[in-house]
């Protein structure tokens, strides 16, 4: 019988998701279309492989086993799996068509729609993914302070100009590289020291986990405007889940231009570019960013129904609430097994994660066997928690009551000093480093 989300007897059987990542193995190279997704990120294994269906906030793989699950598909999930008002949406536009040989009328509404809710939203772009709008911002950025040089905080995508600031960076010319630096979060003196007069654009996540300075994003805007630099919000996390204008509004710090994609159309792939008239204009004849699938329709309709949703449910300030009670919940767990100079669980409600000191040991190992001994609960985790309006304070409950009993076998393991024999699976694999600080 395949495990459910309950405390099973054993782990999960995996042994299809196991065949079919051998077989996949030989003709995908990596064998992962996103990286969060691959089995490196997951205890591999132990932890599932490939996923046959999802409803809600529960997940099934391959093999039929069940989990409750908080990767929310990295993000894009925010309403829950199959929710009924955005597939509603989405089959009623597919019972008319999915790309046309002309403009869509839904291309012109989500537009209308965003401009109504998005502080920085004088003119909007559409395209499908978050690192295509990224790239589309740095270079109208360039375009329109003709210079070469940009300041990053955060992840940004897969494209030549953000990539060449980590580890992976095979494959991009060394004059590309020389044109992209990173610089700390919270930390003024490190951006100050790195902007000058040859900056076209500061591009950040306004947040990720660690809570943002008072005046922290009112000082980098001050800085952009002291150096002439545009201010581009990477708000692929934050918007549409702290608030329903996103970071911008949620600190009001307006930003030039702001990039849009996960939460705001509920898994379809469709993502944004909005920002300042002025400098929105060059698209029209200066700077090329055009998309066959921008117009595409199932996806435009997803986004207008999600936003609908998020709207009229108050769906941020419902994760601010059931993702405080995880966050606070988890902490206190923490604290009462006298865990806190190892662990803590940070970030803003609506999306956190657990954090290890530099007091923990081998702590890809610890990872590995928190989500393992979470699989026996019917839990798939991976160091975070993406809260959806899918999860109810039962959920959060039992998660909690699942995270009682495995911090006190983490104690063990920490006060014996042997976690590796411990795993059933492998450790997880780091992602990349950033090099250019």
């Amino acid at each position: 019988m395949s495990n459910s989300i309950k405390l099973n007897a054993t782990y999960p059987d995996i042994q299809r998701s196991q065949d079919m990542l051998k077989m996949a193995r030989r003709i995908m190279h990596p064998v992962s279309q996103t990286l969060a997704k691959a089995p490196g990120q997951f205890s591999e294994g132990v932890c599932p492989v490939f996923v046959e269906r999802a409803k809600g906030n529960r997940i099934w793989d391959v093999d039929g086993n069940k989990y409750l699950d908080y990767y929310a598909a990295i993000g894009p999930i925010s309403l829950g799996y199959c929710y009924d008002a955005v597939d509603d949406a989405i089959r009623e536009q597919l019972s008319k068509g999915i790309t046309f040989s002309l403009m869509h009328r839904l291309e012109y509404e989500l537009c209308e729609l965003i401009h109504q809710i998005i502080p920085n939203a004088e003119s909007i772009r559409i395209s499908k993914t978050g690192a295509d709008v990224c790239s589309a911002a740095v270079r109208v950025a360039r375009a329109y302070t003709r210079r070469d040089k940009v300041l990053c905080c955060g992840y940004h995508g897969w494209h030549d100009w953000y990539i060449a600031t980590t580890s992976r960076d095979h494959g991009i010319p060394e004059a590309v590289k020389s044109m992209s630096q990173t610089f700390k979060y919270n930390d003024l003196e490190d951006l100050s020291s790195k902007i000058d007069n040859h900056t076209a654009a500061v591009i950040m996540e306004p947040v990720v986990f660690e809570y943002c300075q008072p005046g922290y994003l009112e000082g980098v805007q001050a800085l952009c405007k002291k150096h002439g630099a545009l201010l581009i919000f990477d708000e692929m996390w934050t918007g549409f889940r702290l608030a329903i204008g996103g970071a911008q509004e949620y600190f009001n710090v307006v930003p030039d231009l702001a990039v849009y994609s996960k939460a705001m159309a509920n898994g379809m792939p469709i993502a944004l570019l909005t920002g300042r008239n002025d400098v929105m204009q060059l698209f029209e004849r200066e700077v090329f960013f055009f998309t066959t699938f921008g117009g595409e329709t199932l996806s435009l309709a997803a986004a207008i129904a999600t936003i609908h949703e998020l709207k009229s449910k108050n769906v941020p300030e419902y994760l601010r609430n059931i993702g405080a009670m995880l966050k606070d919940g988890l902490n206190g767990l923490i604290a009462s097994h006298q865990l806190t100079e190892y662990l803590s669980c940070v970030g803003y409600p609506c999306r956190t994660i657990l954090n290890m000191t530099p007091r923990v040991d081998k702590p890809l190992s610890y990872y590995a066997y928190i989500q393992q001994e979470l699989l026996r609960y019917g839990i798939l985790w991976s160091k975070f928690h993406n809260m959806t309006y899918a999860f109810s304070e039962a959920d959060v409950d039992y998660t909690l009551r699942a995270y009682d009993e495995i911090l006190r076998l983490v104690k063990i393991r920490i006060e014996s000093g042997d976690i590796d024999s411990n795993l059933i699976g492998q450790p997880m694999e780091t992602v990349f480093r950033p090099t250019k600080f």
